[in-house]
């Protein structure tokens, strides 16, 4: 398993992340096997949500409750939670308030004294970046938030952040896969008229902007071929990009998700995989992407099998 130190901080972080938002209704040994086999293969790494889960902080008590970490335990672990998402609405709130109850709950579910990264879960339209900075002020001196980050953030929506919180941002959680790739597509076929994958979202440049300031991109769904449509592998929506996934599982001899892994880890921008599958079998085939040496011409086949280069 590829490790580098999260740029910002100092925590030695692998390539591959496990995302934990469909264990709500686990046993006990199924959770353990999960976090067991992940370790096994590397990954200390635990990705949370306040609400992910049936119930507010669910999955976060689900962990807890089944891990019953020890402290030399728990200091051998990485964990990630989010704060914003108002599930009852669902709406958005980055208000101090709210950020501030959300970890203190974060914190009494996962049975810890520390997050290690606290990130806000997806854009708040009425963020007032003051009151974001009053709370990380607040969490980061309390020792009850070691680093902060974002997930789906545009540029500007960082750079407005940046204006008002000390903190460095650390992180912003993206979705990416070889399939769903607009963060990268688009930069490819910059001003190619008449091509969708040319136009603009959210700004634009989000992947280079981080680049630019040490934001460490966190894909997440790298196995969702959309929007939570259903994975790309094996699917006969997708036989051109499956025949190559499977030539190349073949030439390095590990299972096809591990292929799907590589595309992301290949790329030189450091970026981390967020694993959501509750499939032990499939976290250790994941894993094995992590070091999988991906051609340069490889990697652009499966991006063309995909169907996102331009000719």
């Amino acid at each position: 398993m590829k490790t580098f130190t999260l740029p910002g901080t100092q925590i030695l972080a692998p390539n591959v992340v496990l995302g934990l938002m469909r264990i709500a209704e686990k046993t006990d040994d199924e959770v353990r096997e999960l976090v067991r086999t992940a370790r096994d293969a590397g990954i200390d790494f635990v990705d949370h949500a306040d609400v992910y889960g049936a119930d507010l902080h669910g999955c976060e008590r689900r962990f807890a409750e089944a891990m019953q970490l020890t402290p030399a335990q728990r200091d051998e672990i990485t964990i990630q939670t989010k704060a914003g998402i108002v599930g009852d609405g669902p709406y958005f709130d980055f208000s101090y308030e709210h950020l501030i109850e959300s970890v203190e709950g974060s914190l009494a579910a996962l049975g810890t004294d520390r997050i290690d990264i606290l990130l806000l879960h997806r854009p708040d339209a009425l963020v007032e970046p003051e009151e974001v900075a009053r709370a990380f002020d607040e969490l980061e001196a309390s020792g009850k938030v070691r680093a902060f980050g974002v997930s789906n953030h545009t540029p500007y929506q960082i750079e407005l952040l940046r204006k008002h919180v000390r903190q460095p941002i650390v992180a912003n959680q993206l979705q990416l896969s070889v399939t769903h790739q607009p963060i990268i597509a688009q930069g490819v076929a910059a001003n190619m008229l008449d091509q969708q994958q040319s136009i603009t979202r959210d700004g634009g440049g989000i992947l280079d902007y981080c680049r630019l300031h040490d934001i460490t991109v966190q894909a997440w769904s790298p196995f969702q071929a959309g929007f939570f449509n259903g994975t790309f592998l094996g699917s006969p929506d997708h036989v051109e990009l499956n025949a190559v996934i499977d030539r190349l599982a073949a030439k390095y001899d590990v299972p096809a998700i591990a292929i799907a892994t590589a595309w992301i880890t290949r790329h030189p921008a450091q970026m981390q995989v967020v694993l959501g599958t509750t499939t032990p079998e499939r976290v250790a085939g994941a894993a094995l992407g992590s070091e999988v040496p991906l051609t340069r011409p490889e990697w652009y086949e499966l991006f063309r099998a995909a169907g996102h280069l331009v000719p």
